[in-house]
């Protein structure tokens, strides 16, 4: 059997292209960290546009991007310079009362008749003094790990200067760059990707503004709730909620439960009672009056797929990704809805114009006709 001639070149041809999408997903794979910081810096820049266009009216871009560069930079120092002092402070309290109390619990287990039996049985009271004895030096141990953890933090600082220079970039070329490469592609295609590209853009920036409203909208509310109940650290503490709340899904339940552990150590059961009512009566109030009107414009995507954007976020990237996980998703959302927009009426011009040419055709054909008639005549 003789194959066509075609078919060794059709066969040469399929090889070559598997080996060129195997190379590239093998480049891929070796560019997967720059090709992140990458995908992260294009999100903060679209994120960071909205500020630099509304100051660059007033002033030069570049002076734009710097004042919202600083803004942004100052804002881990001042989380700093709020919580890490009374952390520090309480946790050295802590550990100077601890064998206090730890005295008070073995005079209280020695006037019951009960609970002494059990200590003679078991002396869990001594065990206790002996931990509550041995704390401090756990403290210092536990500040060598944090100064582990504190090493592991500056190795990242090369990837964050990295996502930001990428950042000024993109924000310095503003529409240039866009420009530019729709320059590339045909007119009409051109016009499609620019309204793909500036809803895109709307869609983030617009999703970032919203979740910053709400995240103030939660510390706000939190530090109100925190003060009448007056639990210690409410101003840091409302941070701590307002920052969880930028989580989708999980941020504000884990928030709850932060805060929840220090209502433990104050007014305990009252202020533990009234924070769990409350973290549940606003993350409902939340979720179905709060989000719907501040997001409902920004992005429209079904709950399912919040989720899996999400947990495949959240895999990719960590935290992160997490949080970027729904402007990312709408994106693609915007994106596949329309390529098939492009597609259903690229499949309809053949149809409307193969229907418009029929009439014609039978024109033609009537015009022939009577010619021929009148060459007979």
């Amino acid at each position: 059997m003789n194959l066509p001639a075609a078919a060794p070149r059709t066969v040469v041809r399929t090889v070559l292209i598997i080996v060129a999408v195997a190379i590239s997903l093998y480049v891929i794979y070796l560019l997967r960290q720059p090709l992140k910081w990458l995908f992260i810096a294009a999100f903060l820049a679209m994120a960071l546009s909205g500020p630099v266009n509304l100051l660059s009216r007033k002033m030069k871009r570049g002076f734009a991007i710097t004042i919202v560069y600083l803004l942004l930079l100052t804002l881990p120092f001042l989380l700093a310079a709020l919580f890490v002092p009374p952390l520090v402070t309480e946790a050295n309290n802590l550990a100077g009362n601890l064998p206090g109390y730890a005295q008070q619990l073995t005079d209280f287990v020695n006037s019951n008749s009960t609970l002494a039996s059990i200590e003679s049985n078991f002396d869990v009271t001594e065990r206790i003094e002996q931990a509550a004895s041995t704390l401090p030096s756990r403290l210092e141990s536990g500040a060598a790990v944090l100064s582990g953890i504190g090493l592991g933090l500056v190795n990242s600082v090369v990837a964050l200067l990295t996502i930001l220079v990428l950042c000024a970039f993109m924000l310095g070329g503003g529409r240039r760059w866009v420009d530019g490469a729709l320059a590339l592609a045909p007119p009409e295609r051109a016009e499609r990707l620019d309204r793909v590209l500036d809803r895109i853009g709307n869609a983030v920036g617009n999703y970032v503004g919203g979740a910053l409203i709400v995240a103030l909208i939660a510390g706000l509310l939190s530090f109100i709730v925190l003060l009448i109940l007056g639990v210690p650290f409410a101003g840091p503490l409302a941070v701590i909620v307002g920052l969880f709340a930028l989580i989708p899904l999980v941020g504000a339940t884990i928030a709850a439960l932060i805060v929840g552990v220090f209502t433990l150590f104050h007014d305990f059961p009252t202020a533990t009672i009234v924070w769990a009512a409350w973290a549940i009566v606003y993350q409902q109030f939340e979720n179905h009056v709060i989000q719907p009107q501040i997001q409902r414009r920004a992005v429209d995507v079904p709950p399912f797929v919040v989720l899996v954007a999400v947990i495949f976020g959240s895999t990719l990237f960590g935290l992160l990704g997490a949080i970027i996980a729904i402007p990312a998703a709408a994106s693609i959302r915007i994106a596949l809805r329309e390529f098939y927009v492009l597609r259903t009426t690229e499949a309809e011009l053949p149809a409307t114009a193969a229907g418009a040419e029929q009439p014609d055709g039978g024109s033609d054909s009537a015009a022939d006709e009577e010619a021929r008639d009148s060459g007979a005549d």
